[in-house]
């Protein structure tokens, strides 16, 4: 089942591959052709993963659907064990969810080199579901890296603006620089263990706190780039002002989650003493990436910037309930990750999708009274303001709840100062909300037509996940209960 998952879209990427551009005619009907077949592998692929998650058995913390992918393929001298547990399977179902979101999102943008476009995305599908399933260091190192180059050719060839290709280098180069460390920290590992196979280490006997420092560290450095948190943010606001519509949801969506997920992979159960050593310093640099970019956000005049640094003041919060070694304060950072997961991307169909395919800019001082014009995507717009400011009845709201109580029971310090990401949430949102829909309809923009149904129907399909889970959280949370309770680590 999981190999499924890896093959499918490397599957629809062959499919694709003979199609060519011979005239206009034929390239229109070749679009649509490619288009139906990018969706309908990544389709296919949600169903899977939809069959796995209804097959996985929540009443144990073991890997489940263990596959050795390189004997199943017929080699005898390698092995490449995959699985997944119940702190990846809702990676995994974010990731082919998220998927054909993209697809769909730039259905008729992009001109150039369409085939590639799709290519990119369906093989990035491939590379996000390896590294949530991988059991080997090293194997994720090498998914987590790949990543970057779909990343930087979807960002330099199909992005928007000057800064495109400085901004794809910066992605590229930033994390490239960052993840070096943790290639270097599983080196040592592979030569002290003998092997990288995450259960044998984990099960092997107990680091010394001195290596497990160091080994902390090299991990931490690679991920603190990914997360991003300060001062290695600066990629991150560049890479979504200047990535295509489908590039910035994946990136919100599911790139900003593979840090998040080494936290949990990685560096808690392996390096627990190192890991309650700088529980301290990393608190510190997620409160001061709190309130730096929530500033950041007030002085923002791009749209897309505002939800991009938005998208850092939530990951901040989410890496404050790792670190609290408190069942809530774990849980609720999965769960606000999920839920980053699901309003991230509408507030960015919104903002660089709606609102720019009509008006052709994000600057926020041209933009006024679009509720006079637009109706139905102004309510569409107020309710993933208010999701985003993490009301009830949202899983933003459980998730930071319970992050910033499991920090609270820690460090009523730090989850006090935490706290304060609550009412810089509503500064912004609200803020940018306001200036966009009421008022006079704005003398710069032309009067245009409402969201159509596809804009609909994919704002919709984000709406209900995010209601649903905010009202019913205990279908996520049941399953995860086992898991994070072998996380937390004794003082």
């Amino acid at each position: 089942m999981l190999t499924l998952l890896l093959i499918v879209p490397l599957i629809g990427s062959l499919l694709l591959l003979p199609f060519s551009s011979n005239g206009q005619e034929e390239t229109n009907s070749q679009k649509r052709r490619m288009r139906q077949i990018a969706l309908a592998t990544s389709l296919v692929n949600l169903i899977i993963s939809l069959v796995l998650w209804i097959q996985f058995d929540s009443s144990t913390s073991q890997y489940q659907f263990v596959t050795d992918i390189a004997r199943e393929l017929g080699s005898n001298s390698l092995s490449l064990n995959i699985g997944v547990d119940s702190l990846s399977i809702y990676f995994v179902l974010l990731t082919t969810f998220i998927t054909p979101i993209c697809i769909l999102s730039n259905w008729e943008d992009i001109n150039v080199n369409f085939k590639y476009f799709l290519i990119s995305f369906l093989v990035l599908e491939t590379l996000q579901i390896g590294l949530f399933v991988s059991l080997d260091l090293l194997v994720f190192y090498i998914f987590f890296e790949s990543v970057l180059i779909p990343l930087f050719l979807i960002i330099g060839i199909w992005g928007s603006g000057l800064a495109r290709v400085r901004a794809s280098f910066m992605l590229f180069l930033y994390t490239l620089f960052g993840s070096l460390w943790m290639l270097l920290a599983i080196v040592v590992m592979a030569y002290n263990y003998g092997s990288t196979d995450l259960q044998f280490i984990q099960w092997a006997g107990e680091i010394s706190l001195e290596s497990q420092k160091w080994l902390w560290l090299a991990f931490f450095i690679s991920f603190a780039f990914k997360t991003p948190l300060f001062p290695v943010h600066i990629w991150l606001s560049w890479a979504h002002t200047s990535a295509p519509l489908g590039g910035s949801i994946i990136l919100a969506a599911v790139i900003l989650k593979l840090a998040t997920y080494g936290f949990l992979r990685i560096l808690i159960p392996i390096f627990p003493d190192a890991t309650h050593f700088y529980s301290p310093l990393v608190q510190t640099l997620a409160v001061i990436t709190l309130v730096y970019a929530s500033l950041a956000t007030l002085r923002q005049t791009d749209l897309k910037g505002v939800v991009a640094l938005s998208s850092v003041c939530h990951m901040a919060v989410v890496i404050l309930g790792l670190f609290s070694n408190t069942l809530a304060g774990i849980e609720g950072s999965i769960l606000l990750s999920i839920a980053h997961g699901f309003v991230s991307p509408a507030l960015f169909l919104c903002v660089g999708g709606i609102l720019y395919h009509r008006f052709h800019t994000r600057t926020i001082n041209y933009y006024r009274g679009i509720a006079l014009a637009m109706p139905v995507f102004t309510i569409m717009f107020f309710l993933f303001t208010l999701f985003n400011m993490g009301v009830p009845l949202s899983l933003n709201f459980l998730g930071e709840f319970l992050s910033l109580s499991g920090i609270f029971q820690k460090s009523p310090i730090i989850g006090v100062l935490g706290s304060t990401g609550i009412f810089f949430s509503a500064c912004y949102s609200i803020w940018m909300y306001n200036r966009i829909s009421y008022g006079s309809y704005s003398k710069y923009l032309p009067v245009t037509s409402d969201i159509s149904r596809r804009e609909f129907m994919l704002l919709f399909t984000l709406l209900i996940p995010t209601v649903a889970l905010g009202i019913f959280p205990n279908t996520i949370l049941n399953t995860l209960h086992l898991s994070v309770t072998t996380l937390l680590y004794q003082v």
